[in-house]
């Protein structure tokens, strides 16, 4: 991959072509918040937090960060007033779902969100996908999915999968920022119907099993 230049936030910054914006900026120490990225998972632009204003060829757009390609001569800003304004919304959009979420509440301090401001709708999840994500594309198990659409969206485990696949794995509860992760995956525990007992006991008097 050929080598490009373009400015973040005044610096000058070398970036690989086919990097994303969020991947430059971190090479040159600036951080850009994002709430569904990670390293190891396809960009998915869930969370919008990672939004930022990239001038290129003279027109100035919003996108985002974690999923926007770096082009030669681009320019990022990613700390400006209408960022800070954008960010501070979508915080207290998801802070009504999860309002004690820590990676929520610290996002809060820094961008004075108020956690109050939409009505609660403690579904204690916030949509990022990490979880979907890293079961599909790193376990390759989709025992974890989507279910509906639109606002009634929500995650859920697949019982018949999860059952075999998730006992000895977990490795998703610590993506999940909301840190609910967890008590979801205990519901479906519950949900699921209980094994039948290899033996049990025969009181029947038939002499059927030797009772």
């Amino acid at each position: 991959m050929s080598e490009i230049v373009l400015q973040i936030d005044g610096k000058e910054v070398k970036a690989q072509e086919g990097m994303t914006i969020v991947e430059a900026a971190k090479t040159v120490g600036i951080e850009i918040p994002t709430l569904c990225h990670h390293e190891k998972l396809e960009p998915y632009g869930a969370c919008r937090i990672c939004t930022v204003e990239a001038e290129s060829n003279g027109r100035k757009t919003l996108v985002a960060g974690c999923l926007y390609p770096v082009e030669s001569g681009m320019v990022v800003q990613t700390k400006t007033e209408k960022l800070h304004s954008i960010r501070k919304v979508l915080v207290e959009q998801m802070l009504a779902h999860a309002p004690d979420a820590p990676q929520l509440v610290e996002l809060a301090k820094e961008y004075g969100a108020d956690k109050d401001r939409f009505d609660k709708d403690p579904s204690f999840c916030i949509l990022c996908g990490l979880c979907v994500r890293y079961c599909a594309e790193v376990k390759q198990k989709h025992a974890i999915g989507y279910m509906d659409r639109g606002p009634r969206r929500e995650i859920s485990f697949i019982p018949d999968v999860a059952a075999k696949e998730c006992w000895d794995c977990k490795e998703c509860f610590p993506l999940c920022p909301t840190s609910a992760l967890q008590a979801a995956y205990v519901l479906t525990e519950a949900l699921l119907p209980e094994q039948p007992e290899e033996e049990a006991d025969c009181s029947c008097s038939s002499g059927c099993c030797g009772g």
